[in-house]
């Protein structure tokens, strides 16, 4: 008899989106002479950079002739992309991360969900609470936890972010063994400084943990004070992993490309205390159970550290930073307490009231979508994030009809 891996019965169903989309399609059937704009979705709206079009097609073309066509690529990535990659990304900010520390992939969410099972089943892993929901579901699916009570799993740490502390988690009370953090945040758009990320690397260091560092968002920081990279800190290469993306810099969501950052000195245990590197397992876990992302692809994400392919992405996310400045001056003017929205594409707006209410109460009445922060977990109750991946028409008619609504 086959049987399955029980601990997929203890989660939850997607009930956020599920929700949302059941509420939307009532509304629509409801309201059918009536438009929608949609504020709380996190894929991004704008083409590709013409610099990456110009080199997909290019690529495409070379897989057309025998002489030029390529097969099976290193698992790792292309030397041509992840040499760029070093130098633009770390080397020129600084950093001393090489080429083969750097792992190409399709996602930064499949590599924040891959990345978990080369540890042991046993040990102690922290989230922040609001939490992009992939750092907790596939700990439940690895078998990290217990049972689902009152909004939270049975095992795990969370890291409380509240208005009081600016959705910047305090350290752990006692010792945990992995710590995920993402800054700039989804949802809240918190960011963190070099100071305030010196006192996580110091704590992994001090109790020999894994940071699992999600920079997916570090294009957005516009302020000179904010660090880009974990690797930015004093010996955060012996206790961290850093995972970036291609997505909302250059708008990859649907093309698919990422990449994370695997220091040589960053190591993991055996039960009796001995070090491994962890470069040395992912690398085997990468090779084993991925076969890279295609070639066109990635000669595209090449593209975008042209010097056309950064003016071209510095002008989309400028662009959607515009959007969430817009955004988050249109709730302040209306009253609300915001955060996010300076150095990250969401804004956190506290709704002064259940999540679900208030997301109800601009879809009906205002025919906006938003995303309900008690989704994200209990931290997030009375919270709503709204989005700036829309066009700057969309959200300027979005924020004078939630206006409306609610003046």
């Amino acid at each position: 008899m086959i049987r399955i891996n029980e601990h997929y019965l203890k989660l939850q169903e997607s009930y956020l989106f599920s929700d949302i989309a059941r509420r939307v399609e009532k509304f629509v059937q409801q309201n059918p002479e009536r438009s929608l704009i949609k504020m709380g979705i996190g894929d991004v709206t704008r083409a590709l950079p013409p610099a990456c079009i110009k080199a997909f097609h290019k690529a495409v073309d070379e897989m057309a002739s025998d002489s030029t066509f390529r097969g099976y690529g290193p698992e790792q990535g292309y030397p041509f992309l992840r040499q760029k990659i070093a130098r633009h990304d770390f080397n020129d900010r600084g950093m001393d991360i090489e080429p083969d520390e750097i792992f190409v992939s399709d996602g930064a969410k499949c590599d924040s969900g891959n990345l978990q099972e080369i540890f042991a089943v046993d040990i102690k892993v922290a989230v922040p609470d609001p939490v992009y929901p992939v750092y907790v579901d596939t700990n439940v699916m690895a078998g990290r936890t217990g049972a689902f009570i009152n909004g939270r799993y049975e095992g795990l740490v969370y890291l409380e972010g509240n208005r009081q502390n600016g959705f910047v988690a305090e350290l752990p009370e006692k010792p945990v063994d992995l710590i995920y953090l993402c800054f700039p945040n989804n949802p809240t758009g918190s960011v963190i400084d070099r100071k305030g990320l010196q006192k996580w690397v110091d704590y992994a260091i001090e109790n020999k943990a894994l940071i699992l560092f999600d920079a997916a968002y570090e294009a957005y920081i516009t302020d000179d004070n904010l660090p880009h990279s974990i690797f930015e800190v004093k010996g955060a290469k012996q206790v961290a992993i850093e995972m970036r993306s291609f997505s909302k810099l250059a708008g990859f969501t649907g093309t698919r490309c990422a990449y994370t950052v695997v220091p040589k000195n960053c190591m993991a245990y055996t039960p009796d205390g001995n070090s491994i590197p962890v470069h040395k397992l992912w690398n085997r876990r990468h090779t084993t159970k991925f076969n890279s992302v295609s070639y066109p692809v990635q000669r595209a994400a090449e593209a975008v550290y042209s010097d056309e392919g950064k003016a071209q992405t510095r002008q989309l996310v400028e662009g959607y930073l515009s959007n969430a400045r817009y955004i988050r001056q249109a709730m302040e003017e209306l009253g609300y307490t915001c955060f996010g929205g300076s150095n990250a594409p969401y804004v956190w707006v506290d709704c002064k009231t259940d999540s679900w209410e208030f997301f109800d109460r601009l879809l009906n009445k205002a025919g906006v979508v938003c995303t309900p922060g008690v989704g994200f977990g209990l931290c997030g109750q009375g919270y709503v994030r709204l989005s700036a991946f829309n066009s700057v028409n969309n959200v300027k008619q979005a924020m004078q009809r939630i206006k409306d609504a609610l003046s």
